[in-house]
């Protein structure tokens, strides 16, 4: 499997031959570490972070990733970059792809990362888009490998808002891997239909499935795998909450739907999660709506069911594969 020198800019753009690999390279990777053996084959080799959205688990994960592989790290926060401001971003792309050997970017909207990668001449990876999200589908397919020893026939559901990044892009994950996709929520909150199309499409040769459901009971029954992620995305107006918690809190999951989905089913969420009372906008969200949790409770966030730690720390195994693969 040869995959240097592509960009990684989501997982329409790969074979499900190609995916199954880097989550196989993922799981070796993450052997070698565990074992303490060296993989610090890129020595020499430089690369460019550019994060318009700021992240804990994406950034610490190239940065231990590039520097497992031997590799050297620019990170762009914010405020460190001229991209899209005083500089073109196909300028940008051919400045850093002269001095840097692949180039990561975090932000908006999903035209700029293809921008990017069709100018730099070095691969471009999706920290993630407003569309799409790629990387944290490699580390969540390489958790639930390990919690199941497969991935064709596991019944995954995700719950809540399945417009954008997240939804999208575990939708694709499971048609490419022959997963029965399940997107649990209301009507209003399914991802846009020609991907859905697209999705069945793909489904139809892998085995998959793709279903749309406003019914929990239903939609969760013998679940393998129940995921979920924050109600209100990065970058959206705070003046959305009042209309997600409404619309969304039917979708939470809780232990009741945890009880409906199989006795062995795992939860998962890409964090970070608001689970309690612990961070500020919980804190804010408790003060104007009286809610103590939101898209999942701390009873299952706790719980022994959730692999959510496993999965996060799969994120920097399955970078460093996706680094690995490209470079």
């Amino acid at each position: 499997m040869n995959l240097k020198g592509r960009s990684f800019l989501k997982l329409k753009d790969f074979t499900s031959e190609e995916i199954k690999y880097l989550i196989e390279l993922s799981a070796d990777l993450k052997a070698k570490k565990k074992k303490g053996a060296a993989h610090d084959v890129f020595k020499g080799k430089n690369i460019a972070l550019i994060f318009e959205k700021t992240s804990t688990r994406t950034r610490c994960s190239f940065e231990v990733a590039a520097y497992d592989l031997g590799m050297h790290v620019t990170y762009l926060d914010p405020s460190g970059s001229q991209i899209g401001k005083k500089e073109s971003i196909a300028d940008t792309a051919r400045v850093l792809g002269r001095m840097f050997d692949g180039i990561e970017y975090r932000g908006f909207g999903q035209e700029i990362v293809e921008e990017l990668a069709k100018h730099a001449g070095v691969p471009v990876w999706n920290g993630l888009t407003n569309e799409f999200h790629p990387t944290q589908m490699i580390a969540d397919m390489l958790t639930v490998q390990e919690k199941f020893g497969h991935l064709e026939g596991i019944k995954f559901v995700y719950m809540g808002d399945a417009r954008y990044n997240m939804g999208n892009s575990l939708m694709v994950a499971c048609a490419k891997l022959g997963m029965d996709f399940v997107a649990c929520t209301s009507r209003k909150y399914f991802p846009e239909q020609p991907l859905v199309d697209y999705c069945k499409e793909v489904a139809a040769e892998t085995g998959a499935s793709i279903t749309l459901t406003e019914d929990v009971q239903e939609g969760t029954k013998d679940a393998d795998v129940i995921y979920t992620d924050v109600w209100v995305s990065m970058g959206e107006p705070d003046e959305v909450w009042e209309e997600r918690i409404r619309e969304l809190t039917p979708y939470q999951v809780n232990q009741a739907v945890m009880e409906n989905a199989k006795e062995s089913a795992v939860f998962m969420h890409c964090l970070p999660a608001f689970h309690d009372l612990k961070t500020t906008i919980g804190q804010q969200i408790h003060q104007k709506f009286g809610l103590t949790e939101m898209e999942v409770t701390d009873e299952v966030f706790e719980g022994s069911q959730s692999v959510v730690f496993d999965e996060a720390e799969n994120r920097m195994h399955s970078i460093k594969a996706i680094m690995y693969a490209t470079l």
